[in-house]
């Protein structure tokens, strides 16, 4: 199993999120957040921004989506502009459904 984790502007999180659900994963987790990268801050009223608006996708897939999944997030959130956001796939050894209890070594 993956956790692909994504890092995007707020605007287009939504978008993603349909995209990746559209693969046929299961669940998603979308969390409102605020980051800085290497890139320019904009600037409102001649105050410099300290922080972008920007929104954390989880999800945790089979190792044989992985490719299609990150494939799906970069046509989706690709501009060519900095700041389109970043992708961290991650190994999860073991998911646990707190409701049924169930241990697995595959995504539940």
């Amino acid at each position: 199993m993956k956790r692909i984790e994504t890092v995007v502007q707020s605007e287009i999180s939504r978008k993603v999120v349909k995209a990746i659900r559209d693969t046929g994963v299961g669940g998603v987790t979308l969390i409102e957040s605020l980051g800085q990268g290497a890139g320019d801050r904009p600037e409102i009223g001649g105050k410099q921004i300290e922080f972008n608006s920007t929104d954390v996708i989880i999800t945790v897939v089979n190792d044989s989506e992985v490719d299609s999944v990150v494939s799906v997030i970069m046509n989706t959130a690709h501009t060519g502009q900095k700041g389109d956001g970043k992708i961290f796939v991650t190994d999860v050894e073991e998911s646990f459904d707190i409701s049924t209890k169930q241990k697995s070594t595959e995504k539940i």
